[in-house]
């Protein structure tokens, strides 16, 4: 199953509904080139919702932080949103959960955005 991207915004805030897996070859290309378009065309807070996500491997893993690191370089926020089970605790294992802002609902992660 391939990673699918949905983008929408809100608010002033890019949210990438990503859904399938993430993993070596096209899934992190697929989140690597949704960041890099967003931020090409301007908005550099972007919301990442994970809910639909269903694996994640250790390629994946970098790829999200290859994206928070660029788009923290770019002076932009990234937050993630809506974790599955699996997911969250890959982060809590790796001890990327405290690098990520991580938030469970879409109203308070837009909210949590600098104005």
């Amino acid at each position: 199953m391939s990673m699918k991207v949905h983008t929408r915004q809100v608010d002033g805030i890019t949210i990438l509904d990503l859904s399938g897996r993430i993993t070596l070859g096209e899934g992190s290309v697929t989140i690597r080139d949704a960041v890099r378009d967003v931020l090409a065309k301007g908005s550099n807070k972007i919301l990442l919702n994970l809910g639909d996500i269903n694996y994640i491997d250790s390629s994946g893993i970098g790829e999200l932080v290859s994206a928070f690191t660029t788009v923290r370089n770019s002076g932009g926020e990234l937050k993630l949103l809506n974790l599955t089970k699996k997911v969250h605790d890959l982060l809590q294992i790796t001890k990327l959960y405290t690098v990520f802002d991580i938030k469970d609902d879409e109203a308070t992660a837009i909210a949590a955005f600098a104005k």
